[in-house]
């Protein structure tokens, strides 16, 4: 049974005739729709920077990231959980928990995100002073409920992204993402504008997240490492475009720091053997620009 109280769940006025429209203006008509969905971000942004700030401390200090959805929106937290280590070199730092787990992945299983304990079992690895990211389309999932309420339990910080501004269950964790994206082209299917506005904040808050946390140096990857000859000739380029020195400088670099970008970038920038560079690296946990005014301030 459709909700029609959930602002997802609701039968879009505008696409009451989609369905004898031809091609083109099918095509026309979710894109108006999705057209809508960077502005409703744009109008959450600062919960979004709340969010980043809370994860950068908690990870600062040892902590983890967790994220828990189920269907589209778990989907959408594997996705971008999974690309950040080879992106970001992170390891192990975010973590995404989907209802049902990995078979749910390629094959719905409909009845695990009505459960709460399966949440609340799934948040076992959540440690104190960890943030706990609940997403849920409808935001009041029984699975993400579990698993942030004993989030919170054991001391955990915890943030809900969600198409539906004014759930309840936002009062219940210290940042709400309440995304106003309304109803769906086709009357409930959150795959569609929620699931959009979803990876758009997931996109924003992890990259955002890796950019405060020094993973990148400017706009460049640099915490990319080479594992394998592609990936060695675009690093090259990347360290010639930092640095401005030649390709066969920064190919020497990269081959003394062992195939590790960051600790190529600032054994070039800061003029030190690769060795000293690394040491820098780990006492600023991989913070380019910390190791590079260390250096320079010693």
């Amino acid at each position: 049974m459709i909700d029609c109280e959930l602002p997802t769940e609701g039968r879009n006025p505008r696409t009451l005739d989609v369905d004898t429209l031809p091609t083109l203006e099918v095509l026309r008509l979710i894109n108006t729709e999705d057209a809508t969905v960077p502005m409703v971000v744009a109008s959450v942004l600062p919960e979004v920077a709340r969010l980043v700030d809370l994860a950068v401390e908690s990870l600062r200090a040892g902590g983890r990231v967790h994220y828990f959805g189920a269907g589209t929106s778990g989907r959408l937290a594997v996705i971008d959980a999974a690309e950040l280590p080879p992106t970001f070199g992170i390891w192990g730092r975010v973590v995404a928990h989907h209802a049902g787990g990995p078979g749910a992945l390629s094959q719905a299983i409909s009845d695990v995100e009505d459960d709460v304990e399966l949440g609340a079992r799934d948040a076992r690895d959540v440690q104190p002073g960890d943030i706990a990211i609940g997403i849920a389309a409808s935001g009041r999932t029984p699975y993400v409920v579990g698993a942030l309420r004993a989030s919170a339990a054991v001391g955990a910080r915890t943030a809900l992204i969600s198409c539906n501004p004014h759930t309840p269950y936002g009062d219940e964790v210290e940042v709400h993402i309440g995304l106003a994206t309304g109803p769906e082209v086709i009357t409930g299917s959150t795959r569609m504008k929620a699931g959009t506005a979803t990876k758009l904040v997931l996109n924003s808050f992890s990259t955002t997240l890796m950019v405060r946390l020094g993973r990148t140096y400017s706009n460049l990857m640099v915490s990319v490492n080479a594992l394998n000859a592609k990936l060695r000739a675009r690093l090259v380029r990347i360290l010639t475009e930092a640095t401005g020195m030649d390709a066969r400088t920064c190919e020497n670099a990269l081959t003394e720091a062992h195939g590790n970008t960051r600790v190529a970038l600032v054994s070039l920038l800061g003029e030190v053997p690769a060795a000293r560079a690394t040491i820098v690296l780990e006492e600023t946990d991989g913070g380019v620009r910390e190791a590079l005014q260390r250096l320079r301030s010693a």
